[in-house]
């Protein structure tokens, strides 16, 4: 209710000045607020991280120590049993080496090898035999001769050398802070001085009959500490300048090291276990390893105590890394590791407590007397084995001694010393600040952990991350970046544009607002290119822009006056090369740029446009600012001052990230590739950014696309895309790299689009049949093509969300899968058949992936024959035919529809698809429930058919589940279910014979003169509806009949300059039409004016001169634009067009944006305008004195005027003056004259009038060369058009022929296999019920069908799995990023700028014009 009240109230205000006070309010125009279940996620995510850290820890330390405890020599189990619990010790030594060492094999076999340096090897791996050295002698032979709580304590001390190491290095941020190593160096010292003089006493006062022995494993437990120490020495040295060329040079080849070394210290544990237990004490006998089956109690503790110890480092190592990446590193990883020591001793003395009443000593008062009873216990079985043996090793301490047990208090006391001693060294954990999705190399400098020390060595081994100078660069720190959002548009209609500028200004706001907090640095632009953005009037001759660009004019304006309650501040007009440039200050300072291309002067669709801004974005203006004295300065009189929304003045702001890209390397220049209708929310772009920013060998990353609209092909879409993405986009993200980044939302590293062989290659224009297809029909996924050749990687973020309008209507579909399909099919083709070279150059795809993506393809390929396979079976089941009568059958409609595709028009062959694709959808039906009727009439689910039924359900439902915000998908599957036919065959065999029509048949626009030729032999046009389905009906009659063509053609050209332009244009194609499209839209319509009239005009009189007159620019614009044509209607006319002067559309432009000086525009802007001007909490009171005197000032001097009258210039000198004049009296009044500049700032920001500029000498000669370079309208001869055609239907024929020959045999050996009959070749398989008993039946099937189907599923296992590793790492991503989303709060205060204009942006961050640029 408050929300309609608001709305109100700002009615109310418009509805003052305007008798049209009412506006478009687009969807999520409203500021991003912080959804409070989400917070209240995150902190239970850390909380459960956090636990799982301090479980895991507590369970693998305590296992460690109780195996140390029950193999020691002083332990009551039997030799047999001791020597089992010590080969457990050397498994949990061994099994993270083992791990380390698989997964750096696999990196080196399948990912990349770098040839090592063999001085650093060599040294490294001294340094890991040193440490595996130490930590063997120390867990296999110093503490089993210990007592549990001094093993507890003494691993306490192996952060010796990384104290020392911080003390000598000086690696403190503050001075005083060296403090805390030198702490910790004093505190272990005197914890190992504790230790000595703990069992000085024991031997003294006979505890335990200690013997003096003691000393020699004291000494080496100190001495295996300093080694083990050793393993953390890279830590303190990468925080420092030294060895860093070392280091470096070490990470290129780690992998291989780690192989290595693994096998290194595989080596020395093994040789430490032999040598002392075999050779010194001689306490191994090999027959007691063969365990009998009264062994099974020792084989159990022994394995339950290995696992646990494996299993848990291993958990604790990843949830430490998780907590990191969150950003919980206090809560949910500093605090659990530190308190893991304590935890274990307060969790075994509260079990000991609780527990020790079992034991029958437990009722002598005196513990000297317990501990003596111990001894009796060891024979009873009803005793726990491993409570006694920690009782029995607490009883080796001083508090079972006859004379004093105060000496107790010393090993206490070393305890917290040792404890301390360590916490104190790793004090900067606690202080570490991580960025979202830290890498983790970043976060630990060590791949390895030390599975007998965890706690200690997640600590130790976590990065010390120094403030570097400023003149170096680091990667702990967040780089600053800028990012092109380029959005091409096509025919996009009037709601569409609304979504893209939109999610536009809500990046704006979410970026440049300096009321503001925000975290994430970035800088960005927003362009957007329109292809065939003019047309020719034809009764003047002036080139003006046409209905699409007038409807994009109209959204930028609704879109400022909803985010901001005002009209466009500062709109500047260029002529350019190419057709025209808009240029807007958006609301917080970001600059939006509307590029006009005249397909006259430019090549139109999207891969040109692409190339136009890469080479513009990355060429151009990488070259400016690699050449700082290119870019225009501030003096320059060409150009004034512009002034944001809010009366910062913005000195060029066009050139404002230029400076700013002056600082920023390539790597982290960006450009987001969209579409004309995408939609996105600031946080989708933030992901993105974070995936290119974390991960150099990223070259483009894609998000979530969601589809939408309305209808039965809108629903299986939806699925469609939502299984593509669940499933397939996630295997291969995680197996490999992601083939194909959607050109609707995508953000690519300038870095990687500039390498060698990709821009320039993208170039390339297309000559040959293969090229067209490969090129020109999928530019997204050939250009990914190009990356993964070059080495870059291609990832999916699941959380960054997109949404895209998808073809509502089944022709529409159709036509756009006819391009998708062969062009799939070639980019990866021609990925495969580069595999081995791509292989070397790209460590993200293996071998393994390259089979991966071999099977996908030859699945897809042998989807017809699949779906023609279970169509047949879909038979057998309903109608109870045989197997052989059922493929025959089933094998009919796809010829039959081969044949229509060949002999039949598009048109006729998308008709004659939907009426199949229903009688399908009928079929399957009919196919499901009679499935699932023999399952129940069976009794059992347990066949082949069933049981991929029931497996295929329940894993899409715990997918959809796994997707919470998208789980309502899963509803859509039956709709996908029962139009697989039509998907998988019917569309197959439309996109496999229509592939030499290389138009794009989506959003085509049909006008002018190419309608009238369309037309001219049409006898018969009819719109029907059948169920559902709007079909249209046309009878053309195809002849050179003199006679007929006389009555047809004659007609139609007589009434050319009304009927067919009026009546044709706006059937065949409404989006030609301004009014044609809105009167579907109704109320959505943006009010007519005089730019939309003169636009209408030139489409209703003969608009669309630029489609006849021009020639045509390339292959798909020869292509006829509805596939009703014959096929060699692709050869266009080759008329000369007439030169046309550019600047006639200027003019039209500039008086919509006049608008703004109308009176009623004008009130608003300028209230506006002084209260943010005057928006600190101090200067209230003048601003609302300001904003009503003003007002009534404007009142009084525009009385005469109309609320949408434009005021003329001499008009707008008189009302500046009288505005400026009473705003320095009220000022003056109120002792606050300081505020004048800033408020007259704002006065003449009101009455700011669009300017028309002309661009630069540097940049106007850029356009030129690139245009004459890479994108003048292609000129083909009719005789290259003719062969070209000729190639196109010869790869056609190929393309066919190979996959009908390929699906036939697969059919055709199916069919044998059916007609010899199962009782020659078949599987039996026996036949249960589902409480497992065996039904006494055989179930026969086919070797080929259980053969696909095994594999079938096989491929969805591993996609299944894929998803859930994706999806873990999806939510750590998100759970960072809400960690530090930004929160919208208001500003109280804000610095005064009183005497000075301001020269920077605010919005960018320490961005000052310097002197030199002045």
């Amino acid at each position: 209710m408050e929300e309609l009240t608001y709305r109100g109230k700002k009615r109310e205000g418009r509805h003052r000045d305007t008798w049209d006070p009412f506006q478009l309010n687009p969807i999520g125009a409203e500021k991003e607020t912080k959804r409070r279940c989400f917070q209240l996620c995150q902190y239970l995510v850390a909380v459960i991280v956090g636990l799982a850290v301090l479980t895991s820890a507590v369970v693998a330390k305590g296992s460690l120590l109780v195996l140390s405890t029950m193999s020691s020599p002083t332990s009551m189990r039997s030799p047999k049993e001791k020597q089992f619990y010590m080969l457990m010790l050397v498994f949990c030594l061994v099994c993270p080496n083992v791990m380390v060492f698989l997964k750096s094999l696999w990196r080196c076999a399948f990912k990349s090898f770098v040839q090592p340096n063999m001085k650093t090897m060599s040294f490294v791996c001294a340094i890991e035999c040193l440490v595996s050295l130490g930590t063997s002698i120390l867990v296999l032979v110093v503490m089993p001769q210990f007592d549990v709580l001094t093993n507890l304590f003494i691993s306490g001390g192996v952060c010796i050398v990384s104290a020392i190491l911080q003390i000598i290095y000086k690696l403190q941020r503050d001075t005083w802070k060296i403090l805390f190593p030198i702490c910790s160096l004093i505190l272990t010292v005197a914890g190992y001085c504790l230790l000595g003089v703990d069992y000085y006493v024991r031997v003294s006062s006979y505890v335990d009959r200690q013997s003096a022995d003691c000393y020699i494993y004291i000494g080496i437990g100190i001495f295996s500490s300093l080694l083990i120490s050793l393993c953390w020495w890279e830590n303190p040295l990468q925080a420092t300048n030294r060895m860093q060329e070392k280091l470096s040079e070490l990470d290129g080849f780690r992998d291989f090291v780690c192989v290595i070394t693994s096998i290194l210290r595989i080596i020395v544990i093994g040789a430490v276990y032999l040598i002392y237990h075999v050779l010194i004490e001689k306490s191994i006998t090999w027959s007691d390893f063969n365990l009998q089956n009264d062994d099974w109690e020792l084989l159990q503790i022994g394995l339950v105590l290995f696992f646990l110890q494996a299993f848990c480092s291993a958990a604790c190592h990843w949830f430490g890394v998780v907590a990191c990446k969150i950003h919980a590193v206090r809560m949910s990883f500093a605090l659990p590791v530190c308190c893991t020591g304590p935890a274990v001793l307060l969790l075994g003395l509260i079990l000991f407590l609780t527990q020790v009443k079992q034991l029958d000593g437990a009722r002598d008062m005196n513990i000297t007397e317990f501990c003596e009873n111990l001894a009796y216990l060891s024979t009873k079985n009803t005793t726990p084995v491993v409570l006694l043996e920690l009782t029995r090793s607490i009883c080796r301490t001083s508090l079972n001694s006859y004379y004093m047990q105060w000496p107790f208090s010393m090993l206490a006391l070393e305890g917290v010393c040792m404890w301390s001693g360590f916490v104190t060294c790793t004090y900067y954990v606690w202080k570490i600040k991580v960025q979202r999705i830290e890498r983790t190399s970043q976060l630990f400098v060590r791949r390895l952990y030390e599975s007998a020390f965890i706690d200690l060595s997640l600590l130790l081994n976590t990065k010390m991350k120094v403030p570097r100078a400023k003149n170096q660069d680091s990667q702990d720190d967040m780089q600053n970046c800028v990012i092109y959002l380029c959005a091409t548009m096509w025919h996009e209609t009037y709601d569409e544009m609304l979504k893209i500028l939109t999610s536009m200004f809500r990046l704006d706001r979410y970026r440049g607002d300096p009321k503001e907090e925000h975290k994430d640095c970035f800088n960005f632009e927003c362009h957007i290119y329109v292809d065939d953005a003019f047309m020719t009037e034809k009764d003047t001759g002036k080139r003006l822009v046409n209905s699409y660009v007038t409807d994009l004019i109209h959204v930028v304006i609704e879109v400022y006056r909803v985010f901001t309650n005002k009209e466009p501040d500062d709109v500047s007009i260029n002529e350019t090369p190419y057709g025209g440039r808009l240029m807007f200050v958006m609301p917080e300072g970001n600059m939006l740029y509307v590029h006009l291309k005249d397909k006259e002067l430019i090549r139109n669709k999207k891969r040109w446009s692409q190339i136009m801004y890469m080479y513009y974005l990355l060429g151009w203006k990488g070259y400016i600012v690699k050449n700082p004295q290119k870019i225009t300065r501030q003096n320059n009189p060409c150009r004034d001052s512009m002034i944001s929304m809010y009366g910062e003045i913005y000195m060029m702001p066009q050139y404002d990230n230029d400076y700013k890209r002056r600082f920023i390397s390539d790597d982290n220049t960006y450009i987001l590739a969209l579409d004309g209708d995408t939609d996105f929310q600031p946080k989708a772009v933030i992901l993105l950014v974070d995936r290119l920013r974390m991960y150099e060998n990223v070259g483009a990353a894609c998000g979530r696309i969601h589809p939408t609209g309305m209808g039965p092909m809108v629903w299986y879409q939806k699925f469609e895309y939502a299984v593509g993405h669940w499933l397939q986009k996630t295997a291969e993200h995680v197996f490999g790299s992601v083939l194909c980044s959607p050109g609707c939302f995508s953000l690519f590293r300038g870095s990687a689009l500039m390498d060698d062989n990709v821009l320039k290659r993208y170039t390339t224009t297309a000559t040959r049949a293969s090229e067209y297809v490969q090129y020109d029909q999928g530019e997204d996924r050939w250009l990914c093509t190009l990356l993964l050749q070059q080495g870059w990687r291609v990832e999916y973020n699941a959380a960054s969300d997109a949404y895209t309008n998808s073809p509502e209507e089944f022709k529409e579909f159709y036509n756009q899968r006819r391009r998708w399909g062969p062009s799939t099919l070639a980019n990866t083709l021609d990925l495969l058949h580069s595999g081995a070279e791509t292989v070397k150059r790209n460590s993200s795809i293996s071998k393994l992936y390259i089979f991966y993506q071999m099977f996908t393809v030859g699945s897809s390929i042998l989807g017809p024959a699949s779906v023609t396979l279970m169509i047949a079976g879909a038979f057998q089941f309903v109608f109870k035919l045989p197997g052989t009568i059922s493929i025959i059958i089933a094998s009919i409609p796809p010829v039959f529809y081969i044949i229509i595709c060949f002999v039949a028009k598009p048109n006729a062959q998308i008709t004659i698809a939907a009426i199949m694709s229903v009688l399908y959808a009928f079929l399957m039906t009919a196919s499901l429930f009679s499935i699932i009727g023999d399952m129940v009439i069976q009794g059992t689910f347990l066949t082949p058919t069933g049981l991929f039924l029931v497996s295929m359900t329940i894993m899409y439902a715990v997918t959809a589940i796994l997707h919470p915000e998208e789980w309502g998908m899963i509803i859509y599957g039956l709709m996908y279910f029962i139009c697989i036919p039509s998907g998988y065959l019917l569309l197959t065999i439309y996109s496999l014979v229509n592939m030499h029509i290389v138009s794009w048949g989506t959003r085509e626009s049909s006008k002018g003169e190419g309608e009238v030729k369309k037309n001219q032999n049409l006898l018969c046009d009819k719109n029907c509806r059948l169920c559902c389905w709007d079909m249209k009906i046309q009878v053309t009659q195809e002849t050179e009949h003199l006679m007929l063509r006389q009555i047809t053609g004659q007609t139609a050209k007589q009434d050319f300059p009304l009927t067919i332009t009026n009546q044709a244009a706006a059937e065949m194609e409404p989006q030609a039409k301004v009014d044609s499209t809105k009167a579907v839209e109704g109320a959505k319509e943006p009010p007519t004016d005089k730019l939309n009239e003169k636009a209408k005009k030139g489409n209703d009189a003969a608009s669309s001169s630029s489609d006849s007159s021009v020639k045509k620019s390339s292959i798909s614009q020869s292509v006829s634009d509805d596939e009703d044509d014959d096929d060699d209607s692709m050869i266009a006319d080759l008329e000369e067009p007439e030169e046309l002067p550019a600047k006639d559309w200027v003019q039209p432009v500039k008086e919509e944006f006049l608008k703004k000086l109308t009176y009623a525009n004008m009130k608003r802007n300028l209230q506006e305008q002084i209260r943010y001007t005057l928006r600190n909490k101090n200067e209230d009171d003048v601003c609302e004195e300001l904003v009503l005197m003003l007002t009534d000032t404007l009142n009084q001097e525009l009385s005469a005027v109309g609320p949408e009258d434009v005021l003329s210039e001499s008009q707008l000198e008189e009302l500046e003056y009288a505005l400026e004049e009473h705003a320095r009296r009220i000022l003056k009044t109120s002792h606050v004259e300081k505020l004048h500049k800033r408020v007259t700032n704002a006065i003449k920001k009101t009455l700011t009038a669009p300017q028309v500029q002309k661009l630069d000498e540097g940049e106007q000669d850029f356009w030129n060369k690139l245009l004459e370079r890479y994108l003048m309208p292609i000129k083909d001869s009719k005789a290259h058009l003719e062969e070209v055609t000729k190639e196109l239907k010869s790869l056609r024929n190929k393309a066919v022929f190979l996959y009908f020959i390929i699906n036939v045999l697969w059919v055709v050996a199916t069919f044998f296999l059916q007609a010899i009959g199962n009782d020659v070749i078949s599987i039996k398989i026996p036949k249960y019920f589902p409480n497992g008993t065996e039904s006494g039946e055989i179930l026969k099937v086919e070797p080929l069908s259980l053969m696909f189907l095994l594999s079938f599923a096989v491929l969805l296992l591993i996609q299944f799995l894929a998803m859930l590793y994706h999806r873990v790492y999806t939510l750590i991503h998100v759970v960072s990023y809400r960690s530090t989303e930004k929160a919208y709060k208001q500003r109280d205060d804000m610095e005064d700028d009183d005497n000075e204009l301001t020269l920077e942006n605010h919005s960018a961050n320490g961005l000052v014009i310097t002197s030199d640029d002045l």
